[in-house]
């Protein structure tokens, strides 16, 4: 298995590593509050272990370069609360975008970007559009939130209501950095989603039908879940299936022609 870190690679040595089918792949994180239970960190160190999980699950011939993370993240729908460290939309899609001129002129034409944090979504979606228009480069958008949960993993009201700093982020928090965790913190703060959804409104923060939101919006506390269902085991069992789902996803990054992507005539 061929897999180098990128910045710790001479410039030769990369040279020589890039391959026809080599996938550079970055962790889109995000620094920002999560409560008094979880650390800033949460967004980042999540993305950082899936990607860790996935990397160990590749086939021996898989060519894979990782780069460095976007630890910073847009963040807007946090920056009331402190400790959030938060770059605007557009240097944001910016700094993506920078990266992706850089290694179509290092000869790589296929990125993975792995984002653990809902605030990036849209820089993301105009992020690969515009790398794809500029250098005919495949860019997968693999956000972990979007992959389908294991059978039984949480209950359904969790799965829809707990957007940040609930059961699924504590859980993985607790088999990543258990350390980092203030388990006599944890607690269920009532998302407002929760309150409409039981008055029968299909209008929620998520889902078919939603509305912009800033975290406070949610909870005046800007964290929402039942981070008590949260479990080292349950942290185990979801990292090493979302690793296992995006080693296949870098898999199929790798498999996919792309000799018919060209970049849009200047």
């Amino acid at each position: 298995m061929a897999i180098h870190y990128w910045q710790h690679l001479s410039g030769p040595d990369l040279a020589r590593a890039v391959r026809e089918d080599s996938v550079a792949v970055m962790v889109l994180g995000a620094i920002e509050q999560h409560g008094e239970h979880l650390p800033l960190s949460t967004d980042l160190d999540i993305g950082e272990g899936l990607l860790t999980a996935a990397l160990g699950r590749l086939a021996d011939h898989q060519s894979v370069l990782v780069l460095p993370a976007m630890s910073i993240g847009a963040s807007d729908e946090h920056r009331d609360f402190a400790g959030t460290l938060s770059l605007p939309a557009t240097t944001a899609q910016a700094l993506i975008e920078a990266v992706g001129d850089s290694l179509a002129r290092s000869g790589v034409r296929r990125l993975m970007l792995i984002n653990s944090h809902g605030g990036n979504q849209a820089i993301l979606h105009l992020a690969a559009l515009a790398l794809r228009r500029r250098h005919g480069m495949l860019v997968v958008k693999a956000p972990y939130m979007r992959l389908a949960l294991p059978d039984d993993a949480l209950p359904r009201e969790e799965c829809r209501h707990g957007l940040h700093g609930g059961a699924l982020e504590t859980a993985m928090m607790l088999h990543l950095a258990p350390q980092r965790v203030n388990t006599q913190a944890l607690a269920h703060p009532r998302s407002r989603g929760e309150s409409m959804a039981e008055v029968g409104m299909r209008l929620g923060p998520e889902g078919e039908a939603s509305f912009a939101w800033l975290a406070q919006d949610l909870h005046p506390a800007g964290v929402v879940g039942n981070a008590r269902l949260a479990s080292a085991a349950m942290g185990k069992r979801l990292v090493d299936h979302f690793g296992e789902r995006l080693a296949e996803i870098l898999e199929d990054s790798a498999r996919l022609a792309i000799d018919d992507f060209h970049p849009e005539p200047s």
